[in-house]
């Protein structure tokens, strides 16, 4: 059988995720593997028609497709994702339907998931056959049992594609809405109180619903009001993976394009930030993941604290749970304020213009009071995990985080480095294996774990 393996990596053959796709390779030698490097040379795929051509007659001609990638800011690459919009631009949904897929990707797990699931509703739209995700953490196949999974997930795969393996499809088609929201005068502009606020949008049409919005968005606020468009920032490419950041935030692109000086000079000063997109396939758009991507020269440290975001989206957003997962993970990491979203998909105009002065006005009195709500388990999870990481085999790539991380506390959090803690667990836990006092304990132990907040409440 023949296997099309789209590469996701900016890095080409020599990506930690290709190292698993050369091993099926290996083990599987009497199977046609032809990988195309996506991301790697999408501005040729992009611009030589041809050259697109003959990766959709290869696709055309396989029996399975391999959605080979690495995770970039809890998604694919941009450039991985700008190739599935030439897809659909360019009509080439043809030779995808009814294909064999699976995914394959490598990470330290943060949000794997949602790029796994964004992956696979794009195969659902393309009308192929989704058999399996398979996403181990980057150094799993060094160990014999990383090896053994890896080798049982491409006989998985491979095994479907021979047997025309019967699958469900799992996310149901997009129903866009057919309406021209017309904004109406904003009657009373929230006061920012020299707070900085920042609308970043992607809308090249000035009739779009978005573009409205974001005028409306603009209109419903006091003082000045930065607008920009995404595509008015000198980007010159998306992130390399070079993790030439890593040691001191300095990034490969430094001085080649203008995005560095724009993120630190309105991004990162910013008190409101307002992102705004449509809805393309099963995100923003490429542009904006761009955006987000550029944005990896501060690694993984967080950036935005205190600063209140809203989305403003054009779009069927309330079908894509996983884009709200992945937004709202977003910010709950950055240590930032999700203020809410808004979308066109529901109401009236008068009703729009009501959601969104409403969420202005919200957003400009949570930034009076430097409010941040606490994070659900999507920001205290991820955080969790890059500690983890930074503390050990990731410290020396990311000298930076590791710096930062001691600055902002996250290493205190480590239960083992509390005191009390450890005293409790060292020699008040082994008394509770006694069963009389174990018993004693269950009785009073739903009363003493609210105790100390009855005190506070008390004294309030």
């Amino acid at each position: 059988m023949k296997i099309v393996v789209l590469n996701g990596s900016p890095k080409g053959d020599i990506s930690v995720t290709m190292q698993y796709v050369n091993y099926l390779i290996k083990k599987y030698p009497q199977h046609e593997f032809e990988t195309v490097n996506i991301s790697q040379r999408i501005k040729a795929i992009e611009k030589n028609q041809a050259e697109f051509d003959q990766i959709i007659a290869n696709i055309q001609a396989a029996d399975g497709v391999l959605w080979a990638f690495p995770l970039y800011i809890l998604l694919v690459h941009a450039h991985y994702k700008r190739f599935i919009e030439l897809v659909f631009e360019r009509g080439a949904q043809a030779a995808f339907a009814g294909k064999y897929a699976a995914a394959l990707s490598t990470s330290i797990h943060f949000f794997d998931h949602t790029a796994h699931n964004y992956i696979h509703a794009i195969c659902d739209d393309l009308g192929m056959h989704f058999v399996e995700s398979f996403s181990p953490e980057m150094m799993d196949l060094m160990s014999p049992d990383g090896q053994t999974k890896t080798t049982q997930f491409g006989e998985h795969f491979l095994n479907a594609i021979q047997a025309r393996a019967v699958t469900a499809r799992q996310y149901a088609p997009l129903n866009w809405r057919n309406f021209h929201y017309q904004p109406g005068k904003a009657s009373q502009p929230a006061n920012v109180h020299g707070k900085k606020v920042v609308i970043l949008h992607d809308s090249r049409d000035p009739d779009s619903n978005l573009r409205r919005m974001v005028e409306r968005c603009r209109a419903a606020f006091t003082g000045d009001v930065t607008v920009i468009n995404l595509y008015d920032i000198d980007i010159k490419a998306s992130c390399q993976g070079c993790l030439q950041c890593g040691a001191n935030y300095e990034c490969a692109f430094t001085g080649k394009d203008g995005f560095i000086d724009f993120f630190r000079s309105q991004v990162m000063a910013a008190d409101i930030l307002v992102y705004a997109g449509t809805i393309n396939d099963r995100y923003f758009s490429s542009r904006w993941k761009m955006f987000f991507d550029r944005s990896f020269f501060n690694t993984h440290t967080p950036v935005l604290g205190g600063k209140q975001v809203v989305f403003v989206i054009s779009g069927p957003f309330s079908q894509l749970e996983n884009l709200r997962e992945i937004f709202t993970g977003f910010v709950e990491y950055q240590m930032a304020n999700l203020v809410g979203f808004a979308s066109d998909e529901f109401g009236t105009s008068e009703e729009i213009d009501a959601v969104l002065d409403g969420m202005m006005g919200r957003a400009a009195a949570l930034a009076e009071q430097t409010y941040v709500q606490p994070a659900t388990f999507l920001g205290v999870g991820g955080t969790k995990l890059f500690r983890d990481e930074m503390y050990g085999h990731l410290r020396i790539v990311f000298a930076a985080d590791h710096r930062a991380y001691q600055r902002l506390g996250f290493y205190k959090t480590f239960p083992q480095r509390d005191l009390m803690t450890g005293l409790l667990n060292t020699f008040v836990g082994p008394l509770l294996s006694i069963r009389r006092l174990r018993q004693a304990f269950n009785k009073q132990v739903k009363v003493q774990m609210a105790a100390p907040l009855k005190g506070v409440v008390d004294k309030a």
